[in-house]
């Protein structure tokens, strides 16, 4: 391995020594730093190698250095080695093995993003926003975004124990969740009060696109051909593909620019621009989105904001809008790396800021304080029926009635702005 480090810098010396006679003065200095730099970097590397108190592995020591070098430029920037590039590629097929929840790095600990619909973290009751500080008893701190994910992953059907730090809470959670194997459903949808329609997105698969256009298909034949408006449920969504993103966008704007990003440099900038069609046909369409909305889901949120085709409501939404690269490496592993940031069609940076909604909902816990209800004609006896079939209570109704506190705010005051809208749209003012 020495002989492959020294090769390193051989090389670099040769380059460095090309660029020195072809480079303006003002830029030798530098040249000539960073080669005094990789000599100090082969040094600690033999020094590590002969006098450490263990003996290390010196593919180990590579791996490490490339990961330090990669996380030190933000949270998202990564070196995968070859399982956990292999895993990455799984994931955004839609079906891996794990807990299933995305995570970032912030002040050496494990953030949740959002935990995906109907996976063990989700029903172990891992919330957007919780700080994971220790895995089996074991603390995070020192460990990289790719080492803590692979921690987290492991055998079907075997259990790891999370020391969860949450807002408002002043003693750690202790949760133990079983790692299953998460196949993510991105898409569901179905009806809410006979003619509205509800569409679930948990993540931007290869999948989502294709989804999302079935499940408005199907759900317009089952409301008899029409409807008064689109719900898109985007809360604690982290993101995934953005050409799935774009497409989803898309499928909603007839016209204009869906996302823009923008590198370093000028030549790197890239404008999507949207397709005549609209799939839910020019009806209103109101987005949720929350503290676990990210990336692909800002996206979709921003340019429907700005194009005005959509009211956004909920809480503001997470912030990452950068725009991570894979570069495949020799030896099968990968480079994730940040290249670029993303921007909404009216030029906001995404990043760090996120998308505020243009009507704020927090979701409300609300507690029954006293089960009696007035007496109505309903409560006689033998009393006269209505004459009309009974309309079904809607999935955040029902279970209102059951728990007294699972109540959907957010939901029913999508639903309520609909039914405004539509209310006010029949109105004749002549």
């Amino acid at each position: 391995m020495r002989n492959v480090v020294t090769g390193f810098l051989a090389i670099a010396v040769i380059v460095l020594s090309l660029a020195i006679l072809t480079t303006p003065r003002d830029e030798v200095a530098a040249s000539s730093e960073t080669y005094r730099q990789l000599n100090l970097f082969g040094d600690v590397f033999a020094k590590i190698r002969e006098d450490y108190v263990e003996e290390v592995d010196d593919a180990d020591l590579i791996e490490a250095a490339i990961n330090g070098m990669l996380a030190s430029l933000d949270p998202h920037s990564s070196y995968l080695n070859p399982k956990n590039y292999k895993g990455m590629k799984i994931q955004t097929r839609g079906k891996f093995g794990g807990l299933g929840i995305e995570v970032t790095m912030e002040g050496g600990l494990i953030k949740v993003v959002a935990p995906i619909d109907d996976t063990p973290a989700a029903k172990a009751g891992v919330q957007a926003g919780d700080y994971i500080t220790h895995l089996d008893g074991e603390p995070v701190l020192g460990l990289t975004l790719a080492q803590s994910v692979e921690r987290m992953r492991g055998l079907v059907d075997t259990d790891i124990a999370l020391t969860i730090r949450r807002e408002n809470v002043k003693e750690p959670i202790e949760i133990s969740i079983t790692r299953a194997v998460i196949t993510v459903q991105s898409v569901r949808g179905r009806i809410e009060d006979e003619d509205l329609l509800y569409v679930r997105i948990s993540s931007f698969t290869e999948q989502t696109d294709s989804g999302i256009r079935k499940t408005i298909k199907r759900l317009t034949e089952e409301a008899g051909g029409d409807f008064k408006g689109l719900i898109i449920d985007l809360r604690n969504n982290p993101g995934g593909l953005l050409d799935q993103a774009i497409a989803v966008s898309d499928a909603f704007l007839p016209k204009g620019e869906i996302v823009s990003t923008r590198g370093r440099e000028s030549r790197d900038s890239q404008r999507y621009n949207a397709t005549p069609d609209d799939i839910a046909g020019g009806k209103p369409i109101v987005v949720l989105i929350n503290g676990g909305s990210a990336s692909a889901s800002e996206i979709v949120a921003g340019a429907l904001q700005d194009h005005r085709r959509a009211v956004i409501l909920g809480t503001q939404s997470f912030g990452k809008g950068s725009v991570q690269t894979i570069v495949p490496l020799q030896g099968n592993g990968a480079m994730r790396m940040t290249t670029a940031r993303y921007y909404t069609p009216s030029g906001n940076s995404i990043q760090a800021k996120g998308i505020s909604p243009d009507i704020e909902v927090r979701q409300a816990r609300l507690e029954v304080l006293d089960t009696r209800k007035p007496r109505s004609e309903a409560d006689l006896r033998n009393h006269l029926e209505n004459g009309k079939p009974k309309r079904e209570k809607s999935a955040a109704e029902t279970k209102t009635e059951e728990t007294g506190k699972a109540l959907d705010y957010q939901l029913l005051r999508a639903k309520d702005l609909l039914k405004g809208v539509s209310l006010f749209a029949k109105k004749d003012f002549n």
